[in-house]
């Protein structure tokens, strides 16, 4: 649970860098020669079982509706410092810390809780000071998709969807925050006990709420997350005020100015001082999406695809003109402000990739998962399967479809048939989405992987021979989200101009993983991903 490898000059500054994500809590520690020193972790649904959340979230009866607890959050962050004091962790060295938080979540503070982020006494927990202070108290995030109708009328009250694209860098998306929010204030006479709506007197992204922990006072939303919200304009990079007055009265006080994401913030708090000895001169820099983090810990350049897989399957690229589509989203890049970040998010990734192991698979471990990909030839005899077990987000549509070589309907396929099926399908579809956005995958482009699965060598391989290209990985830690905010914190101290790849130059390399194999990709791939992209359509109409 605990890997603590010190290395290096024990006087070195260090830098943190934290993620809350779906599933977890974790840590990422550097030092000043961008050597990883310490990593650490807390798992919701095993180390905060009170909360009774499955794969960190908890799904309603009405099928859409997906919230995490609020205060689990809270109480995650004091369980993972209590271990990191109890492992001698050298808080008086670290000199600034950032983060990054699942993207879209909010959290909706109650009158009066900075007062409260104010005065938190060191020999209590967060959690025993924080509970009762949000005026909602489980958190929509990412797997929500119950706010369609305020999604619908958000297009039309702002001129459609290729307005509110062009000026937000996304249509509107049922898990966008805007959207929430709109969903919430429309709600709140219906279910007083629902949301104190009226009683907000602030609203965060996960990624603020973060910062506000350490800072003691409410933290600005930053750029490059506040592109995931269907509120902020991409060029004045401030809150576009069409979209306020379709969400809700008042909500530009609610929401704060957002600041760049490389923003120094202020210095952490008394508590942190007292409670666990961090400096008083340690400074908290802007957290930012987990995305957006991931984009930083690959050191992205030109050229380089990204695929993150984590709870949710993302692609994206750094791109320096933003030309917002119909699917898929541009954010504003958190590491060059005049540059932007392009995505594609899939709902349908690692928890489903698990929930089809145990489910039709039989599988009891990805090693047993392993041997049934090794037993099945590339491309599966020409069976494809598209598994959208959650209503997914890219491209919309919800069920599951199995078709055979002659491209009929099938019931089921043989275990080693749907393990195979469910890897490929998933890649066939980033690939064919990545193809028809006009993304420029090449031989020569290198496809760097993240995320949990990113150990996995047999998924990694069905990338390169789908993609056509070198996949490679940062060896020793899956966790590029968090050791992209150490960076981040370590790059937002140095002098003013300095550029953010030439603050991690000397960081540790890539390392190949696989390589595609020869042929594979013309032979059977292309034309199995044309296949696809044909049989998505009729799930999606």
């Amino acid at each position: 649970e605990v890997c603590i490898a010190c290395r290096g000059m024990a006087d070195q500054a260090l830098y943190l860098g934290f993620d809350f994500s779906t599933q977890q809590l974790k840590v990422v520690c550097i030092n000043d020669s961008l050597e990883i020193t310490h990593e650490y972790s807390v798992e919701f649904d095993s180390d905060l079982r009170e909360f009774g959340t499955s794969g960190g979230v908890i799904k309603h009866e009405d099928g859409v509706s997906v919230t995490a607890p609020t205060l689990m959050w809270v109480k995650a962050l004091d369980i993972l410092l209590d271990k990191m004091l109890s492992a001698g962790f050298p808080f008086s060295r670290v000199v600034a810390l950032s983060g990054s938080g699942q993207q879209h979540g909010s959290v909706f503070w109650r009158e009066g809780a900075e007062s409260a982020l104010r005065a938190l006494a060191p020999d209590k927990t967060l959690a025993s000071q924080l509970e009762g202070w949000f005026s909602l108290p489980h958190s929509p995030i990412w797997m929500d998709s119950s706010t369609t109708a305020q999604c619908r009328e958000l297009e039309q009250k702002c001129g459609g969807a290729q307005e509110v694209a062009n000026r937000t860098g996304s249509r509107a998306y049922e898990r966008f925050t805007g959207n929430q929010i709109a969903k919430i204030f429309q709600q709140k006479g219906e279910n007083p006990t629902y949301c104190d709506y009226d009683k907000t007197e602030r609203i965060s992204l996960v990624s603020s709420f973060g910062p506000s922990l350490f800072l003691g006072s409410y933290a600005p939303i930053d750029w490059s997350d506040g592109s995931g919200m269907n509120l902020m304009d991409l060029q004045s990079k401030d809150w576009w005020q069409p979209a306020l007055d379709a969400c809700a009265p008042d909500i530009r006080e609610k929401l704060g100015k957002p600041v760049p994401s490389n923003t120094v913030l202020g210095s952490v708090s008394s508590y942190f001082v007292k409670k666990y000895g961090f400096s008083n001169d340690c400074k908290v820099v802007a957290f930012t999406g987990d995305n957006p983090a991931s984009l930083a810990g690959m050191r992205l350049e030109e050229g380089d695809v990204v695929i993150s897989l984590g709870s949710s399957d993302t692609l994206f690229l750094w791109i320096n003109e933003a030309r917002p589509q119909l699917m898929g989203h541009v954010f504003v890049n958190p590491v060059d402000k005049e540059a932007y970040m392009a995505l594609l998010c899939y709902k349908n990734g690692g928890l489903t990739r698990k929930a089809v192991r145990d489910r039709y698979c039989g599988c009891a471990s990805w090693e047993e998962f392993d041997k049934l990909l090794d037993s099945t030839s590339p491309g599966n005899d020409g069976n494809i399967g598209i598994y959208f077990l959650d209503p997914e987000i890219t491209p919309s549509g919800q069920g599951e479809r199995r078709y055979s070589k002659d491209g009929s309907l099938v019931e089921s396929f043989p275990r080693e048939r749907e393990a195979r099926a469910l890897v490929e399908g998933q890649f066939l579809a980033k690939f064919s989405h990545a193809q028809r956005l006009g993304y420029r995958i090449s031989r020569s482009s290198r496809v760097l992987a993240t995320g949990g699965a990113s150990k996995n060598k047999r998924i990694l391989q069905i990338i390169a021979d789908i993609f056509d290209t070198d996949v490679y990985i940062l060896k020793g830690t899956a966790n590029s989200a968090s050791l992209g905010c150490a960076y981040r914190a370590k790059h937002a101290l140095m002098a003013e101009g300095t550029r953010f790849l030439d603050a991690v130059r000397t960081a540790q390399p890539y390392q190949l993983a696989v390589s595609p194999t020869p042929g594979l990709h013309q032979q059977v791939y292309l034309p199995l991903s044309e296949r696809y992209a044909e049989l998505e359509l009729t799930l999606t109409q």
